[in-house]
């Protein structure tokens, strides 16, 4: 038995998911059609396609997904086996405003959230909730352009001062965009249109339009974090930044400079967020790139009053990067400036896997953010095989969690950083965000369902899910 460090008795052990990639249910109770329900199913290698509305015939694997929306009890009673303390969710926007810009919630998707919610609650589980997790209203891309358009703020706002209201006796935790950051790679049409609602021709100039879009939704978070404390003041908001730590190859100097540019890049969201104003690289950026921001007074105002109150963050790898012949801007970009660690091995998928990366991010954000830190997303996609007799043995994730897991709570013991809690991504198998695949199964619960949405939906537990039990059991000693 491997022994880890304890972590404080009120440290949230939990597990993590996302409204579109496991409620299923994608029209029931008035809910609108979110840009997840326009993207097809993918695979490893091929990517999803976004289709002009819903389309006869395609294949949308969001549109069922684990069928948690008609499940969610069998589910939860599991999680208060597994001895969650807390569950890590989103609300899907287009349940509380299907179009995005309507002037009244739907009163049906606010009672699914109270049910859900006093479900979780009844089974001593609290809710850690995102806004907006890769869930927009289709409608806003259609009709505005996404937070290309600066009226997509109030829109946003609308919904989040809804749900804030809502439920402000039944969750605490709450964070406003997740993984805001993936933009960096603002040429992929994907992460544009998850984090930002883009869709943009061949004549526009993406990248300033990925700064301009994020410049939006960090004001909308800024409003949202003050109306969430006026609302309720023991909210806890957060930021949620997807962590990759990039390294130099090697020591030459070029290459540490193109690392420091490279997580200048990728972090600037939480400088923002944490810090409530642009660091100073930024704007010589901007004025080098001649990019025309809409970016008022009024707006930084807003930004230096709405900081958040800790950094939530998904850590799944890390990356490496190197520098570039008389390139003395050392204009990374990201991933076309990534180049392989020969240090690490990777997964099915080619994610790197670096446990020591955690402790290292970690580390790096306590000393430039000064915040409390919650791991909201970390886990292991895999090819998982059921046996003869429906056992999962899923050795190569407990391995993954293992190793994450001690790393995590070295950060903690060793180097006093100051974690709320860890929520694994994908507690139960769920639709993955990039290739839409069952098959690509993160869970400690296995569900009966592929990649067509065939199969019984029926529930059962993996050799992980009796490890991670253990773990809780023993806030992390018994690894």
């Amino acid at each position: 038995m491997a022994t880890g460090y304890q972590m404080p008795k009120n440290f949230l052990w939990g597990g993590a998911v996302a409204a579109h990639q496991l409620e299923g249910a994608w029209q029931a109770g008035g809910k609108g059609v979110s840009i997840a329900d326009v993207m097809t199913a993918g695979k490893n290698g091929v990517p999803r396609q976004v289709t002009d509305g819903v389309v006869a015939g395609e294949s949308y694997p969001n549109h069922w997904g684990n069928d948690f929306y008609h499940r969610y009890p069998e589910d939860v009673q599991l999680f208060e086996e597994l001895g969650m303390k807390c569950f890590r969710t989103s609300i899907a926007w287009t349940r509380i405003y299907p179009n995005g810009d309507e002037a009244q919630p739907n009163e049906a998707g606010l009672k699914f959230y109270d049910d859900l919610f006093d479900d979780l609650l009844a089974h001593g589980i609290q809710p850690v909730i995102t806004l907006s997790h890769f869930e927009m209203p289709y409608h806003l891309v259609k009709a505005y352009g996404g937070f290309s358009n600066r009226k997509t703020i109030d829109f946003f706002l609308r919904f989040a001062k809804t749900v804030f209201k809502r439920y402000k006796d039944k969750v605490k935790y709450w964070m406003t965009f997740n993984e805001i950051n993936n933009q960096t790679a603002w040429d992929d049409p994907h992460p544009l249109l998850q984090d930002s609602g883009l869709q943009l021709g061949p004549n526009d100039n993406w990248e300033q339009a990925m700064y301009q879009a994020a410049h939006y939704e960090l004001v909308a978070s800024a409003l949202a974090v003050q109306a969430g404390h006026a609302i309720n003041p023991d909210f806890q908001i957060g930021c949620m930044i997807a962590m990759c730590p990039i390294y130099p190859l090697t020591a030459k100097p070029a290459d540490v400079m193109m690392a420091e540019r490279a997580m200048q890049k990728r972090y600037w969201f939480g400088d923002v967020h944490c810090w409530g104003e642009y660091p100073k690289w930024l704007p010589k950026y901007f004025e080098r790139q001649g990019f025309d921001m809409d970016i008022t007074d009024e707006d930084l105002a807003t930004l230096k009053a709405g900081t958040v109150d800790y950094v939530g963050f998904s850590y799944y790898m890390s990356f490496v990067t190197k520098g570039k012949d008389h390139d003395h801007d050392f204009n990374f970009k990201e991933p076309e400036d990534f180049v392989e660690n020969p240090y690490v091995e990777k997964s099915d998928w080619g994610w790197q896997i670096d446990p020591t990366g955690l402790r290292y991010s970690m580390n790096w954000m306590q000393d430039r953010w000064h915040l409390p830190q919650f791991i909201v997303e970390n886990g292991f996609g895999a090819y998982d095989q059921k046996t003869a007799a429906g056992e999962v043995h899923d050795d190569y994730r407990i391995s993954y969690f293992r190793d994450h897991i001690k790393a995590m709570e070295e950060a903690v013991a060793l180097d006093g950083v100051d974690l709320i809690g860890y929520t694994p991504w994908g507690c139960i198998d769920l639709v993955s965000a990039s290739t839409g695949e069952m098959a690509k199964r993160y869970g400690f619960i296995y569900v009966d369902a592929n990649d067509d949405g065939q199969g019984s939906f029926d529930r059962s537990k993996k050799d992980s899910f009796d490890w991670y039990q253990r773990v809780i059991a023993s806030d992390g000693v018994d690894l």
